[in-house]
């Protein structure tokens, strides 16, 4: 048995410091170590398979030196991550960006293109629709660095920049993560820390609405000055974002409270917002004159003012494709939200995890036991399963020891729906051997860099896990006091950075922050939901989500495997501001408006 110890030196901030280590080293190589590219430029930060696994070593060597764990169980932990990093996130995504070559290969994908061109022509509103009210419907439906690898994709293909894609796609899918996959990280938070689900839910509702009003106006200030563009300019376009945040935040603040819709929060918020969004803007009101990208305005100078002007004004610009074209065009995406929601349903996954419940089977796997179902098979890791023990303040002291089993839920994984969606979405297209050809070579050719190294992160997560360092790194939050509100939107943070999921972080600390509010007489109800909306912060800094991104955007992989670094020095401090404003909402909350907290049901 391996009883994690918090302060391994009898010193709290060196054996925080030396907790640290690893994420350091993962962040020095990610983004401030100086090399020399291929062509002599001078670049910050190595290639990203390299920087993982320089962060990897850093764990290891931490884990199993300074904080005493047997090195089999660190092992299995890494190896726990990593398989379970293939079928959460790589499994999602893969399947994704498979449906999205098949759109590009089929072109229909051009015809998807227009139709949001159409929506509006202006690029400032293509982002706020795109990255924020589209990508929080595929967030809803699937999460997991879905919503980024989708709207990437889309922007990409809409002739945004593939940075710049990247990078306002991870600052969109912020609001809307704590309702990701059918309400996942919510249903996991109410689990761990013993409080009523929609009670959380609505906690959460309570205050992510005002950040979710924000992020449109975030979008299009980020873009702008991205684009060389003026103050001005990004205030122009005001009454579209004001229109896509509000609608979007309204229906999160209700959808959030209400027992039937609260874990379907993202998929009514974000239909809703993209409808008012755009009837308003077909009906109500359109921006003058479209912004346009850097080279559009370049391109059209050369052909002079007259042009430029003429081609600003888009009020004229005729639709090419008839209706039916357009639907059939849209079909994929519109199999994709309806598998996604599917496979989020409890029922549906139970009857998956069911379907093959006769066929049974028993072995033993490494020294450990492996068996189930056909259609639910598990592996009790080997030298870690129960063999590691959480203790106080982190967890109770009747507190099980942790469990560690890979379960292959292969049929209700949420990429099996994904995947089911891409199938049926290519024998809707009537796609050719050769194009399913193209689309599996393409897509496997794109993901090879991203899967190296979202394995390699995963796996670093899951093993400072169950080392017990990231509690260490977490209980250096809870000596704040009276400011504890604020910092328990930084521990969610930390958790999100450090496994890549809301839902992982709220697993990792949903107890420690109830343990914490008990013994700092603060409201449980805040600070455990707190949590996982502090969370929804970190979600655009961690490792694998960057590397979604980059996997969407980028088709060279050269540029792909050392895009990490410069994304993520754009987006740290969006990341860390974002998080304060969660903090300040809390310390509010807590403070000043305490009516802003649901009460617990009798009993609860």
């Amino acid at each position: 048995m391996y009883y994690q110890n918090y302060n391994p030196f009898g010193n709290a901030f060196a054996s925080t410091l030396v907790a640290a280590i690893p994420i350091l080293t993962l962040l020095y190589f990610i983004a401030l170590h100086p090399h020399r590219d291929r062509d002599g430029t001078m670049r910050l930060g190595i290639s990203a398979p390299y920087a993982a696994f320089f962060g990897v070593i850093a764990a290891f060597l931490v884990s199993c030196v300074a904080f005493r764990m047997p090195v089999v169980s660190a092992v299995s932990a890494f190896v726990l991550g990593t398989l379970s990093g293939f079928l959460g996130i790589i499994w999602i995504v893969l399947a994704a960006m498979f449906l999205y070559t098949m759109t590009v290969i089929t072109g229909k994908f051009e015809i998807v293109k227009e139709s949001i061109i159409h929506i509006s022509f202006d690029r400032r509103l293509q982002c706020v629709l795109i990255a924020f009210s589209f990508g929080a419907i595929i967030e809803g439906t699937s999460g997991f660095g879905t919503p980024v690898a989708i709207a990437g994709a889309v922007m990409v293909g809409l002739g945004f920049k593939p940075f710049q894609s990247a990078v306002l796609n991870l600052l969109a899918n912020t609001a809307p993560v704590a309702w990701g996959a059918i309400g996942t990280p919510i249903v996991t938070l109410a689990a761990v820390s013993g409080l009523d689900e929609v009670t959380v839910s609505s906690m959460a509702g309570h205050q992510l609405p005002w950040v979710s009003m924000l992020v449109p106006f975030w979008l299009v200030a980020t873009f702008v000055k991205m684009e060389g563009g003026t103050w001005k300019e990004a205030f122009e376009v005001w009454p579209a974002a004001l229109c896509a945040g509000v609608t979007f935040a309204l229906m999160q603040y209700y959808a959030s409270g209400t027992s039937e819709l609260h874990l379907m929060t993202d998929v009514v918020s974000g239909v809703f917002s993209v409808i008012c969004t755009a009837l308003f803007l077909r009906f109500v009101w359109h921006p003058k004159t479209r912004f346009l990208l850097r080279s559009e305005r370049e391109a059209l100078k050369q052909e002079g003012g007259e042009a430029l002007a003429a081609k600003k004004d888009a009020s004229n610009w005729k639709y090419p494709y008839t209706v039916s074209e357009t639907l059939y065009a849209w079909l994929p995406w519109a199999i994709l939200i309806l598998c996604c929601a599917l496979w989020g349903m409890p029922d549906w996954k139970k009857a998956l995890n069911g379907l093959f419940a006769t066929s049974t089977f028993s072995t033993t796997l490494l020294g450990s036991h492996f068996g189930g179902t056909a259609s639910l098979p598990v592996w009790e890791m080997p030298s870690l399963h129960n063999l590691v023990q959480r203790m106080p303040p982190v967890a109770s002291l009747t507190a099980k020891p942790e469990a560690a089993k890979f379960t292959l839920n292969w049929l209700s994984a949420a990429g099996t729906g994904v995947f089911v969606a891409a199938v049926l979405s290519g024998l809707a297209l009537r796609m050719t051997a050769r194009q399913w050809k193209e689309a599996v070579s393409s897509t496997a050719h794109r993901m090879k860099t991203p899967v190296l190294v979202i394995g390699q992160v995963l796996g670093l997560g899951f093993l400072t896990r169950y080392s017990g360092t990231d509690a260490v790194l977490g209980l250096a939050f809870t000596g704040a006091g009276a400011l504890y509100p604020f910092f328990a939107a930084y521990l969610g943070w930390l958790g999100v950075f450090l496994t890549g999921s809301d839902t992982a972080s709220n697993a990792l600390f949903g107890s420690l922050q109830r343990i914490t509010a008990q013994q700092l007489h603060l409201n449980e109800v805040l600070i455990v939901a707190t949590n996982s909306t502090g969370g929804v912060m970190g979600k655009m800094i961690d490792a694998q989500s960057i590397m979604v991104a980059c996997a969407a955007c980028y088709d060279d992989p050269h540029e792909r495997a050392h895009a990490l670094g410069p994304i993520f020095r754009t987006v740290f401090w969006h990341s860390l501001a974002g998080a304060a404003v969660i903090g300040l909402i809390a310390m509010l909350q807590a403070y000043v408006f305490p009516g802003a907290i649901p009460a617990l049901p009798i009993g609860k």
